[in-house]
Parts: C-alpha cells; structure tokens; sequence
C-alpha cells in the first residue's frame, strides 16, 4: 500500500510520517519511506540523534534510473527518451518492494527501525535552472514501476502545500493523509487539495495534529467535516526526541491514531487498471505540454495497449 503525507508547512506531516513508518516497521510489516520534501528531514525525524550514512539520492542519478527501469521495453530507445511519467510496459523492469535489485541496493539506507529513500536536496546547481519537480520524478518513475502487494507500506514524505499537483504524482497512492492544525491556515490546504483530488478520485484523510483540546478538535470537525479520521494531541515524547533528549514510548491517545492510521490504510483496494489508467493520463498530458517537443518524439507512442499492471506483469 502506498500511503502520502502532506499539508501545510510546518503542520507536522514530516513528523507523522515518520512516526507512522516506524510504527509499520515495529510491527514487523514490510515498509519503506521515501523523502520527496524538498526539506530532506524525514532521516532525523526517524532516527533522531543519529546520522544515518546517506546513499545516493534518487534525484541525481535520475538518467542511470531511467536505464536500469526501461530494461528491454522496445517502445524506449533510450533513457534521453524516457520522461518522469513515462508508464512501464512490456519488457520494463519491475520492482518489488526492497527487492534484490540495483535500485534499492544503491538508494536504500536505515534510518533507525526503517529502510529509507530520499530524492536529495535542492542543490546549489540547481538553482535557476531546474525545480525540484526534476527531482520527484524518480519517486514517480520508481511508483510506476514498483509492483507491490498487500500487506507491504511505501510511506512518503510530500512537499509542502499543494504543490504535488504540478505533476502526476499524486494519483500514485491509495491513501493521502493531510495533516492539518487547527487553524484556518492549517485547514487551507486541506481544500485545495481535496477540491484538486476530487477531479481525479484521489481518496484524502485528515489528521488533525497539535491538537490541545475540545474547542481545536471541535474547528477541525467544522471545518473538515467526514473527511478527518483522527487526531494527534501535543506529545512530550515527540518533542523530546526533536530536542535531541532521551525519547519515551508514545502517548496511548496518540498510539491509537497510528493504528487508525493503519486501519484506514488497509481498507483501501488496490485497483491497479486505475493507477496504471492515471499514470497513462499524466503521461499523455506531459507529451503533449513539452515533452515530445522536447525529445523530438511522440511520446504517445510509449504506451504499451496491451500491458497488463501490477504483481502478475512481474512474471
């Protein structure tokens, strides 16, 4: 299942994504966290204390990804040819979750209790010259081409606002969490989202965080209606651990979220004619606005009709 977390700078999706990645991977479940914030916290926020070696950032090596992912699929000539949403079809790669392949052996690290993945730091020849869209194009190609089963997490750390929706990324999950404060700032972003989503039948849960009593948890009901979940109450442990202090077990209130977290993740369906049918749109979309003047070809051209996505294509 893949699961994104976003919302408003600041409102603490960073830290919610950790602590739900960490609480998969206690439970002895199958999960891996990727860092699509332009940020790069989510490292800390696992293992706080510690500095996890970093393995090379997706995003800089975002050419040798695109090689290795379009293996022997006729319909890519080359990785020049191949743009972040170019959908996978017969003879791409595929990739099972931390399975034994050159992708997560050089991208993937520990953090703590969780493997992670990061898409690396706006850099400093960057600037002026790319977004850092460039960069979550690999979390895009690498969830296009990821076949993963029940029972398995990818738990991503989104930018901040509603900038997710410059590309396709978005529609590559089953379940987005929007962390919201009870504030109206906090709940702004929840309806651009949820209005931007909508279109596309995106599935989008709230969580309310920094909650501190009734009168916050009765605005967030307000104002976000059936679609919050649950809520995460002020957590001395949380705060200690991001203070570089000894870290405590997590509260019983805010333990239960998590769980709620879990459970509402699980209640949702892969439906992989959906999230192939979307990749194809986006990649449509992205042909016609710039790429195929781009790269002089017709990119249309690499969607493969008669593939057939998820965990059977890996045979």
């Amino acid at each position: 299942m893949r699961v994104a977390f976003v919302g408003k700078g600041g409102s603490g999706k960073t830290t919610l994504s950790a602590l739900f990645a960490r609480h998969l991977a206690r439970s002895g479940a199958p999960v891996l966290a990727i860092d699509g914030d332009i940020n790069q916290h989510l490292a800390e926020a696992l293992a706080p204390g510690t500095a996890p070696v970093p393995a090379p950032p997706l995003g800089a090596h975002l050419t040798e990804l695109k090689d290795f992912l379009r293996g022997t699929n006729p319909r890519i000539a080359s990785p020049e040819a191949m743009i972040k949403t170019t959908p996978p079809g017969r003879g791409s790669r595929l990739l099972r979750l931390l399975g034994d392949d050159e992708v997560h052996a050089r991208h993937v690290v520990r953090a703590g209790d969780v493997p992670l993945m990061a898409t690396g730091e706006f850099a400093e020849s960057d600037l002026g010259v790319a977004c850092y869209h460039s960069k979550l194009g690999a979390v895009e190609l690498y969830l296009n081409h990821l076949a993963d089963t029940p029972g398995e997490y990818v738990v991503v750390d989104m930018t901040a606002g509603a900038d997710a929706f410059a590309s396709g990324l978005f529609t590559r999950f089953d379940l987005t969490f929007l962390v919201a404060e009870p504030t109206r700032k906090g709940v702004s972003v929840y309806r651009q989202y949820r209005d931007h989503a909508r279109e596309f039948g995106i599935r989008i849960a709230v969580i309310g965080n920094k909650v501190s009593g009734e009168d916050d948890l009765l605005f967030l009901k307000q104002e976000v209606g059936d679609d919050l979940l649950t809520h995460l109450v002020h957590s001395p442990a949380v705060r200690a651990a991001e203070q570089g202090r000894a870290q405590g077990e997590l509260e019983p209130h805010n333990t239960h979220a998590l769980r709620l977290l879990r459970e509402a993740v699980d209640s949702c369906p892969r439906d992989w004619p959906t999230l192939h049918r979307h990749a194809v749109e986006f990649h449509l979309r992205n042909a016609r606005a710039w790429a195929d003047r781009a790269t002089g070809l017709d990119l249309a051209a690499q969607v493969d009709p008669d593939y057939v996505p998820g965990p059977p294509a890996l045979a």
